[in-house]
């Protein structure tokens, strides 16, 4: 069955993050697209049936080869992208190891201070989301 151009697509991801030794500052995971050449957030579609925080977990690990363990959920984003609706739902996740290797998706991976993930993230609704992360972590 083809999907309507009406159709959102579905998908999920996470803006994951780790306290960086030896002082546990905090580091948030942006990727870089090729494709795009783009710096966001680790995302991508939905498997038919899958549930969106398994999705999401799923893409961290295949677009950064990293596991991690979620935490709040963060709001979710429905915008355009080639000619259909796309929603995404994210999450916030704390990295809990794995090392990152580049892949046909992403070719780029950094580890970066709030202020400087703010400055790298192309789209603006990802800086929100930032903001959005930094809120959780300070209510937990």
């Amino acid at each position: 069955m083809n999907p309507s151009k009406n159709t959102p697509v579905q998908a999920a991801g996470c803006v994951l993050w780790r306290l960086s030794p030896p002082a546990g500052a905090l580091r948030l995971c942006v990727i870089h697209r090729p494709k795009y050449d783009d710096w966001s957030w680790p995302k991508g579609k939905l498997k038919r049936g899958e549930d969106p925080l398994a999705g999401a977990l799923r893409e961290v690990t295949e677009e950064t080869g990293y596991t991690a363990v979620p935490g709040a959920e963060l709001s979710t984003i429905t915008y355009m992208a080639n000619g259909r609706p796309k929603v995404v739902r994210y999450w916030a996740a704390e990295a809990t190891g794995g090392c990152f290797t580049p892949n046909r998706e992403v070719d780029r991976l950094l580890w970066l201070t709030p202020v400087e993930a703010r400055a790298r993230l192309t789209q603006f609704r990802d800086r929100e989301l930032l903001d959005e992360l930094l809120t959780a972590l300070h209510a937990a």
